[in-house]
């Protein structure tokens, strides 16, 4: 029987599996991942508050896997070869008759002293060490910032840098410590979270200054100390930084010769389809996509991909063109524990609602259904 084999097991990887078994594929699915837990990131952001925890935004995905008739193959990718019908990893090589590139990007760790910053996106620990950190902190400063991947701009995570600083925020009000702390926000761009659109911008820097949170902006970041930022402009004194960097792909493809974009991910072209390979797809982070510059990668955005992915496969399975595009589209609520910015954007709109809260309880609800449909097995 065909075997299709997914690298992954995040938002992309997940979504492929349903809308495959969705349109009647009947091929054998193997996941190739290092963990069969998925841990729901989008919501990281309340981990520092208490608002979250481990149990509630982890799954363990063994009935998933079982409930559409996936085979989880627990081991490292190392590698892939043979125009994608091999992949090699740490528990053997795995072989295919289709492959779907589902594995992530990973944070680039290049700037020195990076060591000193917490990446908050990394996981579960990382979240839980900005909690800790803060319940330490008597007063002081705290520097937050994100920064892109110079050869792929759209490569970053700035829509949730932007929660944990309001959310820290609005932690230390709640606290009744807030007038103990100073805030900064730096970023090597004048006008940060330009991709969200320009009334966006302007709703963030305004909640920034409605806030009290100092900026720093339009200086790229040099170097990190233990108490320091240091940027071409200067240097922010800081007792916890925060920081999250550009992206790249994976680091098992410098080992393959797949075809790369600039930024280091796997090019793919409006199919999901990586050029020159047949029946080898990719989707969410690891792949590089055509588009607009202000097309994210993960989570929503990754799910448009697995759809177009999944169908597309299902036609070449069939004998068919594989034809379908993703869809392109920004859809984020930038939350600030007690309320929510909606920015939405395609080809043909761009929309920011200012905080509303609601939008707070909105995207609580999203993360409910979201984990719900995982535990549910559909």
């Amino acid at each position: 029987m065909t075997n299709i084999t997914i690298l992954g097991a995040g938002f992309a990887a997940l979504r492929t599996i349903r809308e495959l078994r969705r349109r009647k594929v009947a091929a054998d699915i193997t996941v190739v991942a290092p963990s069969d837990v998925f841990v729901y990131l989008p919501s990281l952001i309340w981990v520092p508050a208490g608002l979250r925890g481990e149990d509630q935004l982890t799954v363990p995905l063994a009935d998933f896997f079982a409930a559409h008739r996936v085979t989880f193959h627990c081991a490292r990718v190392e590698g892939v070869g043979d125009d994608g019908r091999t992949v090699a990893t740490s528990a053997g090589v795995v072989r295919n008759d289709a492959l779907v590139i589902a594995s992530g990007g990973r944070f680039i760790r290049k700037l020195p002293g990076i060591e000193h910053a917490i990446v908050p996106c990394e996981g579960l620990a990382g979240a839980r060490t900005i909690g800790e950190r803060l319940a330490a902190l008597d007063s002081g400063t705290i520097a937050m910032g994100f920064a892109s991947n110079p050869q792929e701009p759209s490569a970053m995570r700035g829509g949730p840098m932007f929660e944990f600083l309001f959310g820290i925020e609005t932690l230390l009000r709640r606290q009744g410590r807030r007038d103990r702390f100073r805030l900064i926000f730096f970023n090597p761009a004048a006008q940060p979270g330009a991709r969200l659109g320009p009334r966006a911008v302007s709703g963030l820097l305004g909640e920034m200054t409605r806030r009290g949170i100092a900026t720093h902006l339009g200086h790229k970041p040099l170097r990190f100390e233990a108490q320091k930022v240091v940027t071409e402009g200067g240097e922010i004194a800081a007792d916890l930084i925060l920081f999250m960097p550009g992206m790249t792909g994976p680091a098992w493809l410098d080992g393959t010769t797949l075809p790369r974009s600039p930024g280091g991910f796997v090019q793919a072209d409006g199919t999901c389809r990586v050029p020159g390979l047949q029946r080898v797809y990719v989707a969410g982070d690891a792949g590089s996509f055509p588009g607009p510059d202000w097309m994210p990668k993960q989570a929503h955005q990754a799910d448009l991909h697995a759809r177009a992915v999944a169908a597309n496969l299902a036609a070449e399975l069939r004998g068919d063109e594989a034809s379908v595009r993703f869809k392109p589209e920004l859809i984020c609520i930038v939350d600030t524990l007690e309320s929510g910015m909606l920015v939405y954007r395609s080809p043909r709109a761009n929309l920011a609602l200012p905080g509303l809260r609601p939008l707070h309880w909105v995207k609580r609800a999203f993360e409910r259904h979201y984990l719900g449909s995982i535990r549910r097995c559909r």
